[in-house]
């Protein structure tokens, strides 16, 4: 039998969203004829053309891979979006779903994960966390992100990469400058995401996100009852994460009613969690979006057996993870950094991305070499 793969760009098991689906297709069908007067680089352009022609079925996919396609919760993020920003948020889409199936490499990656810290006060049974060599003080691999380290990141990405995502190895709000930071980066990025446990999730936080103009709050949880929380999110406790996201709601619905803020409880679906419906009974009237995604064996990556998987790493063309000292990592499975491509205090993003280090992973991806490339030959993202 083949090793099961675990496929990034269909990662969610389900998602329910609590409210009507929008139609975007006139929007979408008038977005070609405003791209003359966009300010978008005739290569911008072109990639927003190929992204409506396959949307609208005018032409073929370009390249290997199939057509790109809105799911329902990019529509919903399209539908809080004003029509002069939607053929950027089109040139973003199109190259975040397409590229990483078609192995395009484009000059700065579509996607860039920024870890404000690698600390967490969870041990979640299905997270690296649990490693005692990576959490240990003198490992090396536990720290808070310095603001002007975050303030470079931002500046080269800012016009150049629409998705930035603050969450990785760590609880992003544990960071004591995450409020400076969501300040800083207020307004430069049209998807821009926060994952956390909401644990720290204070008023003063809570201003600070809706402030931010995030596209998208994730809340990480996998129950709708104790024990079950508690024995999956070890170190947390339900009722104090229900407060938090409910405080939440309210300073959003009081204080920003015209917010384009996307609230989402996400779970890992492991054995003993509940099904979707009893999560969407319990979370909904909380949040905008109820979900699962599939469970990944990252939490020992390093102790998993070598799989016989060929097909290349998807991520390799998506997204570049910074973690809080700068190091630059290919992927957060690798979570202790054996694949670093360099630091963001020496190099620049864009160079980082294209630096030899990612081209020669790329190749060997590419030439169904990964058994050669650890951990990659234990791991099953595809």
């Amino acid at each position: 039998m083949p090793d099961t793969t675990y496929k990034k760009q269909d990662s969610f098991v389900g998602i329910r969203y609590h409210g009507p689906v929008a139609d975007v297709l006139s929007r979408v069908l008038a977005v070609p004829e405003k791209l003359a007067r966009s300010g978008m680089t005739d290569y911008q352009q072109a990639q927003v053309r190929a992204a409506c022609d396959e949307l609208l079925d005018l032409a073929p996919a370009h390249g290997d891979g199939p057509p790109f396609t809105l799911q329902s919760y990019v529509i919903e993020e399209i539908n809080r979006l004003p029509d002069a920003a939607l053929p950027l948020y089109l040139f973003y889409r199109y190259r975040y779903e397409t590229f990483p199936q078609r192995k395009v490499l484009d000059d700065f990656p579509p996607c860039i994960q920024v870890e404000p810290t690698s600390v967490c006060n969870y041990r979640c049974v299905f997270c690296y966390q649990i490693d005692d060599d990576f959490t240990k003080k003198n490992s090396g691999h536990m720290g808070m992100m310095s603001l002007e380290t975050f303030k470079r990141i931002v500046d080269e990405a800012a016009g150049r990469c629409e998705a930035v995502t603050l969450a990785s190895r760590g609880e992003p709000l544990i960071c004591p400058k995450i409020e400076e930071m969501l300040k800083y980066a207020s307004g430069k990025f049209l998807a821009l995401k926060l994952n956390t446990n909401a644990w720290f999730l204070d008023e003063a936080k809570s201003h600070a996100i809706l402030q931010a103009d995030m596209n998208t709050v994730v809340f990480s949880a996998d129950a709708a009852s104790e024990p079950t929380y508690s024995q999956f999110r070890v170190g947390g406790t339900l009722d104090r994460v229900v407060k938090n996201i409910r405080r939440f709601r309210e300073i959003q619905a009081k204080h920003y009613s015209k917010s384009r803020t996307i609230t989402r409880v996400s779970g890992v679906q492991i054995p003993g969690t509940p099904d979707l419906d009893e999560m969407e009974k319990f979370w909904g009237d909380l949040v905008d979006q109820v979900a699962f995604v599939k469970y990944n064996p990252w939490e020992n990556t390093y102790e998993q057996p070598v799989n016989r998987i060929a097909t290349a790493c998807s991520d390799l063309w998506r997204r570049m993870f910074v973690w809080w000292d700068g190091i630059v990592n290919p992927c957060d499975v690798d979570y202790k950094s054996t694949l670093a491509v360099g630091n963001v205090g020496k190099r620049g993003l864009s160079d980082l991305w294209r630096s030899e280090g990612y081209m020669r992973l790329r190749g060997r991806h590419l030439q169904k070499q990964r058994s050669q490339c650890a951990p990659c030959n234990r791991c099953t993202v595809i």
